[in-house]
């Protein structure tokens, strides 16, 4: 028997892809993705990506120490000649002082390997090309800096980057003017400021004061682990060869608007260089009783007031916009919209503006209503690149600029391409990070027909030549609803068709995300497979990926459908895989899957353990505490003291008289989008209830575990809960094993 013959022995014939004489998987099922069923498979060469070690037969399963120290490979940004591309390197550590992120160059053609091109302890974020091709502008904190800076690197001649702005608030997000002179960034300065003195003056007299407190007079006030202050990003301009750094927001009306937020979404110079584009909000202010968005502004690079150039008064929330890019003859002025209505989700949409006059050209959609998760322009102006998520992938799309639903063109048989970038002066040259569950993020140079893929790094080729990590499979059922339910499942290493496994089964967060088939740092599929369990990943509805209505149906059944989907899909798997124990199964997920996670407690037996991390459990403490509040008042059906349907039935803490499945609750003190009242609250109704439990507070996280060492404690702990109800492998099911039940849900 060959190496491949044991390793396809050991996962099953269902997991590597095996491709007939054309090019299709000869287990493929056309239902698996729509869009196989629509176009040629003739993008087959992605498996060329698969490292070749993967076909070793000897292999072992991942580790926390494999996982947490494999080099992590950031997002391209291709030089505007298309012949090189520089992206950032994390070499992490368990020690925060000693993990590092650099900058690296590779030349597009897969002529030579990447290589360094920065090796300062500091690490580098927000690089940009000049026009010409020959310089790099970033932000890093070197020296004596006490912010990050803007430094500028010739890779042309050579030598050390150098240091071109010195504002005491700091410096980020660099982009060079179309002559190269130049460059906008932005800074985050006091609001009464309209020079660096006079940031350093308010920055000494709160430093001075005898006092701390924070104070409010409207919303939001908190944003994921930090209480917003009141300084506020607005966009700057100094040239390359120095002077000084000139706000270009200072003093005008825009920001004395108390719903002022400028949004991170980049900005742009107008063709002419004489103006800059950016996104801004001026309605934040109104988060709690109302949806807010941003419009586009143009200012001009002497500064003065903005002007706004999409939107309407009054001003209320419309369509939201943001990414502003120019085409390459500078007539069209592109941007993400996200139209605004009645619903939550709604998927973000490419516009097209002629420049100057702003009339609408045209939308790029995607179909069935997807989002657009990022987009870059040709080079010839005639075209759009994007990408958007597909059924646990992330493919490769391509639209005329002016308009029309975008049709795919690199569709990977596994994984994903995230990070897209473009360059070429004539012929586009793509540029994107590819990873998969099984292997890790690298470059990728993609033909713009979607023929071939060329590989352009392997640096994390090494760490994962010797584990053992089976690829996922998909499947799909219908749910009662008539929807169409995908999920994916991975298979334990060194696995045997012969035993049971215990099945484990996760529930993402959002809602409105995927399970994709991706390499996950915090909730890493095959570690948590390690031991020997099944993991389950069901795209539940809500999910995105799946079109527009899908996500959208969620709206008014927020933890119910999902969890009814959660069920029937464990049900599915055990059906369709008669290697999954149905006696042994528990469940868990972080953020709306540690919700989902909390309803099942209240609603099921069927799972001997639970794992929730960062979960609300009372939906009405949830609103009043969390940095966002509006939009769970629109999903719920209305203001929680009306007391409507959802409010209602589908609150956890409401059903607490039918908890009884011993739970790890795990939460982040830090955590502001799930505080940890929510936590506190489960933990008083698991201790009144008497139900095995174990909580788990991590003082200095927020809503995600960050820190080395507390990741590997945070896995170590769910390893051992998992080991106590559910392991190991091997072991015979229990005669008394449950069977899986469903609690009703008592009257409100």
């Amino acid at each position: 028997m060959s190496s491949i013959e044991r390793v396809r022995a050991r996962i099953g014939v269902s997991g590597l892809p095996l491709l007939d004489r054309g090019g299709r998987s000869r287990y493929h099922r056309e239902d698996l993705y729509p869009w196989e069923s629509m176009m040629k498979r003739s993008f087959v060469a992605v498996l060329l990506l698969i490292p070749l070690a993967v076909f070793a037969a000897d292999k072992r399963p991942i580790t926390h120490e494999d996982l947490w120290l494999m080099p992590r490979v950031g997002a391209p940004t291709v030089s505007p000649d298309g012949r090189q591309a520089v992206f950032t390197v994390t070499e992490p550590s368990y020690k925060k002082d000693e993990s590092a992120t650099h900058l690296w160059v590779v030349p597009t053609d897969g002529s030579a390997p990447a290589r360094r091109i920065t090796s300062s302890k500091s690490g580098e974020s927000g690089v940009a090309w000049s026009p010409d091709s020959r310089r790099l502008a970033f932000s890093a904190k070197r020296g004596d800096d006490k912010q990050a800076q803007i430094w500028i690197l010739d890779l042309a001649q050579g030598g050390e980057a150098q240091r071109l702005t010195r504002l005491s608030t700091g410096a980020s997000a660099p982009v060079f003017s179309p002559d190269g002179r130049r460059i906008a960034f932005t800074s985050r300065v006091y609001p009464g400021s309209v020079t660096d003195a006079d940031n350093e003056r308010l920055a000494k007299e709160e430093e001075d004061r005898k006092y701390k407190a924070r104070v409010y007079t409207g919303f939001p006030i908190r944003s994921w682990d930090r209480w917003l202050d009141e300084k506020q990003t607005r966009v700057f301009v100094q040239g390359v060869e120095g002077g000084e750094a000139r706000d270009l927001l200072a003093g005008s009306a825009l920001i004395k608007l108390p719903g002022y937020a400028m949004a991170d979404e980049g900005t742009a110079w107008t063709p002419d260089g004489k103006g800059i584009v950016f996104a801004a909000s001026r309605n934040r202010d109104r988060a709690a009783w109302s949806f807010t968005n941003a419009d586009l502004w143009q200012v001009g690079v002497d500064g003065g007031e903005p002007r706004r150039l999409t939107g309407a008064e009054p001003v209320d929330a419309g369509d939201g916009y943001g990414s502003p890019r120019f085409g390459a003859d500078g007539r069209t002025l592109f941007a993400t919209l996200t139209p605004r209505s009645d619903r939550i989700y709604n998927a973000t949409r490419i516009v097209a503006l002629e420049w100057p006059s702003l009339r609408e050209r045209g939308r790029i959609e995607l179909p069935d209503g997807r989002s657009v998760a990022a987009f870059d322009l040709a080079p010839n102006g005639r075209e759009v690149w994007l990408t958007a998520e597909d059924a646990g992938r992330e493919l490769v799309y391509r639209a005329a600029a002016g308009g029309g639903e975008a049709k795919p063109v690199a569709v990977p048989e596994r994984g994903l391409y995230t990070g897209l970038s473009v360059g070429g002066t004539r012929a586009p040259v793509l540029v994107a990070t590819y990873e998969s569950a099984t292997e890790p993020p690298e470059l990728v140079r993609l033909d713009p027909a979607g023929k071939s893929v060329k590989r352009l790094t392997a640096l994390t080729a090494t760490r994962l030549a010797p584990l053992d990590l089976a690829p996922v499979e998909h499947f799909w059922f219908d749910n009662d609803r008539g929807q169409r339910i995908h999920s994916m499942l991975v298979r334990p290493p060194g696995f045997d068709p012969s035993k049971k496994y215990p099945l484990l089964v996760l529930m993402h967060g959002g809602p409105h995300t995927m399970w994709r088939d991706q390499w996950v740092l915090r909730w890493n599929y095959h570690l948590l497979a390690a031991p020997g369990y099944v993991v389950l990943l069901t795209n539940y509805v809500g999910s995105t990926g799946f079109g527009e209505r899908f996500a959208q149906a969620i709206q008014g059944d927020p933890l119910k459908g999902p969890a009814d989907d959660i069920n029937a899909a464990a049900d599915e798997a055990i059906r369709r895989y008669g290697f999954i124990d149905a006696g042994r199964q528990c469940a868990g997920g972080a953020s709306y899957g540690g919700h989902l996670a909390n309803w099942l407690q209240g609603t099921t037996t069927r799972y001997r353990c639970l794992i929730s991390h960062a979960g609300l459990v009372n939906l009405e403490s949830q609103w009043g505490t969390s940095d966002i509040a509006y939009s769970r008042e629109v999903g719920n059906g209305g203001p929680v003291w009306e007391q409507g349907p959802v409010w209602r039935e589908q609150n956890p803490i409401r059903l607490a008289a039918n908890f009884k499945t011993p739970v790890l609750v795990t939460f982040g003190e830090r955590d502001f989008r799930v505080p940890l009242n929510n936590g506190l609250e489960y933990w008083a109704a698991l201790q009144r209830q008497q139900v095995e439990s174990r909580l788990v507070v991590f003082p200095d996280e927020n809503h995600w575990i960050l820190n080395g060492e507390n990741s590997r404690f945070f896995y170590q702990e769910v390893a051992d809960w998992l080991q106590r109800w559910i392991g190991p492998a091997d072991a015979a099911s229990p005669a008394d094993a449950k069977k899986p039940e469903t609690a009703a849900a008592p009257a409100a």
